[in-house]
């Protein structure tokens, strides 16, 4: 089991949904965090908030920087090893989002996601993990998607991350499970964070208005969930029930997938839902 009592926790993209979630709860389960996001003055302003109604746990360092380019990845791990203070668990959670058939998306657009949501957490992973071997103890975090297992239209750009960093989690799993370093992949559904009101472009965007708030799941309970599943290892973790059901279709059922997801489109687009 990973222990979260007084672990040393690194968490990106902090200030967004998942990142106050990951915030509160962990600081509840007397962890020690660096955190870092884009703005300083936001993440601090959450920071407090939380700090206000939890006391358990410490907040080590804030840290804002940019992780769209390598250097601003490669600058963030050299101001938290200046900490002198080892990473125990890594939570690559920093992520933004785009919709919008392939090629009506400005490709600006789409290559900064892939920037954020897949080589950040790559380059963060091969810095902070050679630390992890050397020690034998460690544990990453990916926060991926359920997308990240099933493309649905205007998601093309944001799925390719996704199933990325699904592939790059299983990888990096079978080559540093032998240095007692963990690997966890997450696949949260569509949750009321930020994220759902990313840009939109083009045909689709102009057909669909998005996912309905009530089939969103509660960001609080989705990491409640993940968090569970870090203490014991997983490394594939399903933290609601539509990710858990949608999985298993795309495994078992794909054609039976296929056919639930163009009525859901169907129904989107027309305004039954």
């Amino acid at each position: 089991m990973t222990q979260l009592d007084k672990a040393v926790i690194l968490i990106t993209g902090a200030s967004g949904g998942f990142g106050v979630e990951l915030t509160r709860q962990l600081l509840e389960a007397g962890s020690r965090l660096i955190l870092t996001d884009l703005d300083e003055t936001i993440l601090r302003q959450r920071v407090e908030a939380i700090q206000q109604q939890v006391s358990t746990g410490e907040v080590l360092a804030i840290i804002p920087g940019d992780l769209s380019t390598r250097e601003g990845c490669e600058t963030l791990y050299h101001q938290v090893k200046a900490l002198n203070i080892p990473v125990d668990i890594l939570i690559n959670n920093a992520g933004i989002g785009v919709f919008g058939r392939m090629d009506e998306v400005p490709s600006q657009k789409w290559e900064l996601l892939m920037q954020v949501n897949l080589l950040a957490p790559m380059r963060l992973s091969s810095l902070f993990v050679a630390d992890m071997i050397a020690r034998q103890k460690g544990h990453i975090v990916n926060i991926s998607s359920l997308a990240g297992w099933s493309a649905a239209a205007g998601m093309a750009h944001y799925a390719a991350t996704k199933f990325g960093l699904r592939g790059f989690s299983e990888g990096l799993f079978n080559e540093v499970k032998e240095y007692n370093v963990k690997v966890s992949a997450v696949y949260p559904f569509f949750s009321r964070t930020p994220i759902l009101q990313s840009q939109r472009y083009g045909t689709l965007a102009k057909r669909s208005q998005g996912v309905p708030e009530y089939m969103t799941t509660d960001p609080a309970k989705v990491m409640q969930a993940t968090i569970r599943g870090v203490v014991d290892n997983k490394l594939h973790i399903f933290p609601d029930v539509p990710a858990k059901v949608i999985h298993l279709l795309t495994r078992y059922f794909p054609r039976l997938l296929m056919l639930i997801s163009d009525i859901f489109a169907n129904k989107l687009q027309n305004g039954q839902l």
